[in-house]
């Protein structure tokens, strides 16, 4: 919901950082990230909470900065893009199956699998969609998105799944409450797309 503004106020925050880290190949920080993301799950798995809340915002400043090091030296790539999304889903994936592992039960691998194939209807909701918008030309470049393809919004979005996550470490005890509400206002924004494109798509 927030991530166009989201995406503005993190190439203001993170261009200085990055300047100094040009030498870097973009790619490096992605994969950085990626292992930070597992180190998160590992942690919620061990139940070390603080670590795992520590590494996860390492993980989201590594995320960033790729992307905003390839824009700077001019080396972004579909490649890259591809790469950046497909690892981000890993993690995404990752955490609450660690969180789940570290204090199972029933309840909890219920609420797991909900909210899992939440976020794979949802994963096709927005990148068919994507895929449809850039074959149409309306896509990342036509709204000057600083994205490889548009990204189409949802009440759902990174900001809210940056929040989303800090909260399943920081609150460990209410993961059902917190897994039910990030299923229901994903399910919304999987039914906010099919309307946009019954109405734009016909």
């Amino acid at each position: 919901m927030f991530d166009h503004v989201g995406r503005d106020v993190k190439e203001r925050v993170f261009t200085p950082v990055a300047r100094p880290l040009q030498q870097l190949h973009p790619v490096v920080f992605t994969w950085l990230a990626l292992a930070f993301g597992l180190a998160t799950a590992v942690l919620l798995w061990q139940q070390q909470y603080i670590w795992a809340l520590l590494c996860w915002a390492l993980n989201r400043v590594l995320d960033a900065l790729d992307g905003t090091i390839a824009r700077l030296t001019q080396q972004q790539s579909d490649l890259g893009g591809y790469l950046d999304i497909v690892l981000d889903f890993v993690i995404y994936a990752a955490i609450p199956i660690g969180l789940v592992w570290g204090n199972p039960s029933p309840l909890h691998y219920q609420m797991l699998a909900i909210l899992l194939g939440v976020f794979y209807v949802n994963a096709a909701s927005w990148m068919y969609l994507a895929a449809i918008l850039e074959k149409r030309a309306q896509g990342a470049a036509a709204q000057r998105e600083e994205t490889t393809i548009t990204m189409p919004a949802g009440l759902v979005g990174g900001v809210e799944t940056i929040l989303f996550y800090g909260a399943f470490a920081l609150f460990p005890t209410h993961i059902v409450l917190l897994f039910g509400v990030m299923a229901g206002l994903t399910a919304v924004s999987v039914v906010q797309r099919l309307v946009w494109a019954a109405r734009n798509l016909a």
